[in-house]
């Protein structure tokens, strides 16, 4: 296979990614019994602990004794970086509480990707990735417009949500401090690249541990996930679970079957988005790290307004909102396509 052909497949398994991690919760539609915190500590328990386990240990021979040749400070590093998503995406829901759900995206994205993209350029990451080109290289260039086209992208997105909101004549009941929301968001968007950067600053020593004990390379990427996501999904789990004890709603979950389904759904699209985010990263080459997390983010917000689309969130709405929010997407594809041009740039190099 051509260096081409896998760098364009690799940009494909990226988008397809960001779309199924984008609209992978569009079963809380349906869900009638449900509140955030059954459907979350189900949905999180199973996509972020239980499935990459089960991959592990089924696929990787030998798992732990190549967990135990890696140096420890490679797993530490990650799960500290995991932890710091998990919180991220604990402060996001309080966010949508305090300054609304168009504000608290649009700075979560913005600052997300901008962080996301970039770090991994100036602070290299491992395996492959150490070989990124440098900010100022002609594909690195690319990049950054591709990332400022996008955060554009986002603001127009926010704006048109806005508008969405006003013309549903939809009041959100805020509570707290607008200000205090306001630097919760921007810690939680500085954070929430932390699911990228545990992947990216981890996965060469596991990856490799994981082969050279007869693994095939899928299996070694959902061990990466497995050992380097626990930080993340302790919080992502104990958070429901906590609410659930607090508020004596454990007894929901009980013959619900049907919602208990729904979230098993939701936690195989969170697994299966993240394992391919991570393909496609490495799929992409030295500058995989950068332009695929760029690449998936985009697609996220696009899976995320089409599931906001066929749930009927845009019903009735006409005039500028919708034409916001179009050009919002075209901005997000825009975005994507100089990324990926900028990859394939430092493939020719």
């Amino acid at each position: 296979m051509s260096m081409n052909t896998t760098m364009l497949l690799g940009v494909l398994v990226v988008v397809i990614a960001g779309l199924i991690q984008g609209s992978g919760g569009w079963p809380i539609k349906v869900m009638k019994k449900f509140g955030y915190e059954q459907w979350a500590f189900i949905g999180m328990l199973g996509g972020l602990i239980i499935i990459p386990w089960a991959v592990t240990l089924l696929f990787c021979p030998r798992a732990f004794e190549a967990y135990g040749s890696v140096d420890p400070m490679v797993v530490i590093k990650s799960n500290i970086f995991s932890l710091s998503w998990g919180i991220a995406n604990i402060l996001c829901m309080l966010c949508f509480v305090r300054i609304g759900f168009s504000l608290t995206g649009g700075i979560l994205t913005g600052i997300g990707v901008s962080l996301g993209v970039i770090m991994p350029m100036i602070f290299k990451g491992s395996g492959l990735f150490s070989q990124a080109p440098d900010l100022n290289s002609p594909a690195g260039r690319l990049v950054l417009i591709g990332v400022a086209v996008m955060i554009i992208g986002v603001v127009v997105a926010s704006l048109a949500g806005f508008g969405r909101d006003k013309a549903l004549q939809k009041t959100q009941q805020k509570s707290g401090s607008f200000l205090v929301g306001l630097i919760m968001a921007i810690i939680a968007g500085a954070l929430s690249c932390g699911i990228s950067f545990a992947f990216v600053y981890s996965q060469g020593p596991i990856v490799q541990a994981m082969m050279d004990r007869g693994a095939g390379e899928i299996p070694a990427n959902f061990a990466v996930w497995a050992v380097g996501l626990m930080g993340g999904a302790l919080i992502n789990v104990l958070y429901p679970a906590y609410l659930m004890t607090k508020n004596k709603t454990w007894n929901v979950m009980k013959g619900a079957g049907k919602e208990i389904l729904l979230a098993i759904i939701i936690s195989i699209n969170l697994s299966v988005g993240i394992a391919l985010m991570g393909k496609g990263m490495l799929m992409l080459g030295a500058l995989g790290a950068s332009v695929g997390f760029g690449v998936q983010q985009a697609m996220q917000m696009l899976g995320t307004q089409g599931v906001g689309f066929v749930g009927g969130e845009w019903k009735g709405v006409h005039g500028s909102p919708r034409r916001l929010i179009y050009t919002a997407v075209a901005l997000l594809i825009i975005a994507a396509l100089i990324m990926a041009y900028g990859n394939k740039v430092a493939g020719t190099n």
